[in-house]
Formats: C-alpha cells, structure tokens, sequence
C-alpha cells in the first residue's frame, strides 16, 4: 500500500468561521515522504502539521510558526485523513480556513476534483499497542489497540435538542462521506456575543452553523442527522487526530472530548514510544484487518 497526495492543484475561496475574514485556498500535490504542510503564501511562512506547533485550541484547532498561525483546521484536515492523503500542500492568504458549510463534505469534493495520485513511497500508520488517555473531570479521550480505525463518542448537553447523544463509527471512506462529512458545526444563540468579544464567530451564519436556543434549533431546514452533534465531534476528531502526522489504527473512545483533550492525547501518545507502533504496510500487504481499515486505498 503506498503514500498518497492529490493528481492535481485545486482551489477554492471562502470565509472563516471565527475571523470572518476571506481567505483562498489550495491544495497542492507533494512528493513522498513530505507530509501534510500549511503555507501562508501572504507571509511567505510554512507550517508543517506536527503537535508541536498547535498554540491554541480555543473554539478550534490553531497552528503556527513564526508570525504566521492558521486557525479552525480540523474540517479541511478531518477531510484529508479520511481520503489517506499522506503529503499535500495546503496554500492559504489568510490567519483561517474556510469554513464551507460548517461541515466537511465541500472539501471531500474537492479532493474528488483533485483525484488522488499514489507515490513510489510505503503507506506508513499508527497502530496503538496500548491505552493512552487525557481526562479533565468527567471529560476524556482514549486510544486502546484495534486492527481497526474506530471513533466511539459521546455528548451529554442539558439541551433538548441534544440532551446525551452516541455514535460508533467504524471508519471507510464511503462510511466517512455518508455518515460524517456532511455533519456541521454548532453554536448557541446565548454565546454569541460572548465569542464575538473574544473575536470568535464573527463569519457564522445560519449557512454555516446549527444555531440553537434555549428551546430548539434556529436553522429553517433542521438537522441533517437526528444526531448530528455527535457526529460532528467525531468529525472534529478525526481532523485533530491528523496532528499525529499519519492514520491512526486503534480505538477512539471519548466523553465530551474537545480540541484541547485531543491536543493533549497526541502528544502523549506522541511522548511515550511503547504506545504505538508505526508499520510499513508494505510489510502488512496480507494483513487483512489493515486492508478493511484502509478501504479508501480502492475507493
């Protein structure tokens, strides 16, 4: 099984979430062996995706380096790992990404257009040999072995538009399109304004965002899924669980996880080296449990 990057250059131009500001964006094919890197083509800074460079994780997932920082990542990334793409550049004109429809879905179709080229490079994964967990109170995120990628989450809001909601989803690519991609981001009418004195917010809208108030959700056309909280959380998931630089083969497990919990779980996966494994699967081509995982190799 080889490394992947996209055939050809795409681009598209949109708003951020929290900045509001608008931002052009590319993606750009890369050689084997590079990675997944952010450039910030106004500062002429790049930024590669590694755990070491998240500043912040407040409301989302921040990189920088240097004087160049590119905010609310884990859709545009949450897209990229489901599509097994090991090395690509992502070019940028502005400090956020788009925020699309607040789910992930237009940036798979974008990767669609793109296509996908497979390079003269092995595939390189994850596999976690042992449970490695970060918890705040009752809040916590967990990793435990599997020869499968599973995200396993829960959500408990005193909301009755949310209330507790689970979902168990064992990851392909067709899995990932059908059941997450489309699932967006949401917010609460009473903490606008409290994001927006902190600078956040300021590009949400009905067409990006499940709003809700106290009684029920603001937006015309409803839910997208009955549980579409929970799966946008496992969406978020997968986008920060990219910081791991490559797939993750094991057990996601987590209650109330946030970007910060999974910031945290990277780099204490990342810290102790009996935790994990990193295979070759050019090594593991029989392995059958591993060719089911990595179905997106023939999608």
């Amino acid at each position: 099984m080889k490394q992947r990057t996209i055939a050809k250059r795409v681009e598209l131009v949109g708003i951020g979430l929290h900045k509001g500001v608008p931002v052009n964006l590319a993606l750009e094919p890369l050689p084997a062996d590079s990675g997944l890197v952010f450039y910030r083509s106004d500062l002429g800074v790049s930024v590669p995706l590694k755990p070491e460079n998240v500043i912040d994780t407040t409301m989302a997932t921040v990189i920088g380096r240097e004087k160049a920082k590119i905010s609310t990542i884990e859709h545009l990334l949450s897209a990229v790992h489901a599509y097994g793409i090991d090395n690509l550049r992502i070019v940028l004109d502005n400090e956020e990404a788009p925020i699309m429809d607040g789910s992930s879905i237009g940036f798979c179709m974008l990767i669609d257009e793109a296509g996908i080229q497979e390079l003269d490079k092995p595939k390189k994964i994850i596999s976690i040999k042992k449970a490695v967990e970060v918890r705040d109170k009752d809040k916590f995120v967990r990793v435990e072995p599997s020869d499968s990628i599973i995200f396993d989450f829960t959500i408990r809001f005193p909301h009755p538009s949310i209330k507790e909601q689970s979902y168990k989803f064992n990851y392909s690519l067709q899995a990932y399109k059908e059941e997450i991609a489309r699932a967006r981001t949401f917010g609460f009418l009473q903490e606008v304004q409290q994001l927006r004195a902190m600078g956040l917010g300021l590009g949400g809208s009905f067409s990006n965002c499940i709003v809700l108030d106290e009684n029920g959700i603001l937006n015309k056309e409803g839910l997208r899924f009955k549980d579409e909280f929970v799966r946008h959380k496992i969406l978020d998931a997968i986008g920060d669980m990219a910081l791991l630089g490559m797939p993750l083969v094991g057990s996601y497990i987590s209650f109330a996880g946030s970007h910060k919990l999974n910031h945290f779980l990277t780099e204490k996966i990342l810290s102790d080296a009996s935790s994990y494994e990193i295979v070759d699967l050019q090594d593991k081509v029989e392995d059958k449990a591993l060719q089911t995982s990595f179905s997106y190799a023939r999608d």
